[in-house]
């Protein structure tokens, strides 16, 4: 894993992580990527 955080200090990148124990941070994207996978894999 400290191979990976410095790759991303190295580029710039800033790491996002939520809070631990709050899944109401990511609720908003896990909506969406819940969306497209059922649109991408049954095609409506």
């Amino acid at each position: 894993m400290v191979g990976y955080q410095a790759i991303l200090r190295e580029k710039g990148i800033q790491q996002s992580m939520s809070r631990k124990v709050n899944c109401l941070d990511n609720s908003a994207m896990e909506s969406f990527f819940g969306r497209l996978k059922t649109e991408c894999y049954y095609g409506k």
